[in-house]
């Protein structure tokens, strides 16, 4: 007899600066890990982008990203705690033969970087008891960039895990030619406006689960940090709690944002 979960069926509203979002969703209702709400977190940040997409090609912008562009996928990609818990288990659930290669991918891209002294500064900022600046981090960005690596993830320069790639990963699209993304740092990139960033929206709902920092995870060390931190994945919460408290922190990102818009308008 399959085990069905019982969810609660609600309608979410959100006003974006885009415009409003209104979409259904199913939450659980029952205890469950906070892996449980990253797909319905995701679908979120999703449609508030594809608002913004509208907008865009509505002011005669198009959209240049296509499939096997993948410059991107050579970038420093960061992920909140519970999308890393929901990549160590989407990997568990891969046919052997698959989850071998692609843990023997991980393994490959950490090797690359532990020789190009980056491993160790990677790990630490996962492990960090603190939240780190954008400041902070920028150093380390560069310095992943300037390898080049493509993601462990990208296959053929497309990704092995699109359906569940992070959040961050969903968010970077551009209006520029797509020619330019191979130097982002030094091209004139005009990327899209991101309404709500849901990797962070999830490190602040971890945060205040946890009573840690609103870590972000560097990608390449996600799949460790998720097998030594197994236990803290393993906790549940009620469903629909978890989902107001992540709700609540996506008004609150919107609520900061034009916060800041609004003064840096004066």
């Amino acid at each position: 007899m399959v085990n069905q979960k019982t969810v609660e069926r609600l309608e979410v509203a959100v006003k974006t600066p885009a415009g409003l979002l209104t979409t259904p969703v199913e939450v659980p209702t029952g205890f469950v890990p906070v892996t449980e709400i990253v797909p319905l977190m995701r679908r979120i940040g999703e449609q508030a982008e594809a608002l913004e997409e509208r907008k865009s090609i509505a002011a005669g912008e198009a959209i240049s990203c296509k499939k096997g562009c993948a410059a991107c996928c050579r970038m420093l990609v960061p992920v909140s705690a519970p999308e890393a818990f929901a990549l160590k288990d989407m990997i568990a659930k891969m046919p052997a033969g698959r989850r071998q290669a692609t843990v023997m991918n991980v393994a490959a891209a950490g090797s690359r970087l532990e020789r190009a002294a980056l491993l160790a500064r990677l790990t630490e900022i996962a492990e960090t008891s603190r939240q780190l600046s954008d400041e902070e981090m920028e150093p380390i960005n560069r310095d992943y960039y300037a390898l080049r690596m493509p993601c462990p993830f990208l296959e053929n320069e497309a990704c092995s895990i699109y359906d569940d790639r992070p959040a961050a990963c969903r968010e970077l699209l551009v209006t520029s030619p797509a020619e330019l993304c191979q130097d982002m740092v030094n091209n004139p990139v005009r990327p899209l406006p991101v309404p709500v960033r849901m990797s962070t929206v999830l490190g602040l709902l971890w945060s205040e689960l946890s009573g840690g920092p609103a870590r972000l995870i560097p990608l390449p060390v996600a799949l460790d940090w998720a097998e030594r931190h197994a236990p803290e994945g393993a906790r549940t919460w009620k469903g629909t709690s978890l989902f107001e408290s992540a709700l609540d922190k996506v008004w609150r990102f919107l609520s900061k944002n034009s916060e800041q818009q609004t003064a840096s308008s004066e």
